[in-house]
């Protein structure tokens, strides 16, 4: 059976959340990389993967050399299609 992708904003929907949040979630890592694809210039997001993921205990914040915490950044070029 195909999985079926979906746009952050209706991920962000499905979710009841607004979709600021959703990109800061797959920042700090809450929304692993395997539950998402890059389509051209837009992210697609497999909800149920997104769903389990984030049944998942949060992830290790990751620190510099300074032991202050890393802000990852993402490359979400071309926002309005994403």
């Amino acid at each position: 059976m195909s999985q079926s992708y979906v746009p952050i904003e209706e991920l962000a929907k499905h979710l009841s959340v607004k979709v600021p949040t959703i990109r800061d979630w797959v920042g700090k890592g809450y929304i692993p990389k395997s539950t998402y694809i890059k389509v051209a210039n837009t992210y697609r997001f497999s909800i149920p993967d997104v769903i389990t993921a984030l049944k998942q205990e949060a992830p290790e914040p990751v620190y510099d050399n300074q032991n202050e915490p890393v802000q990852l950044e993402l490359d979400f070029s071309d926002e309005d299609d994403v």
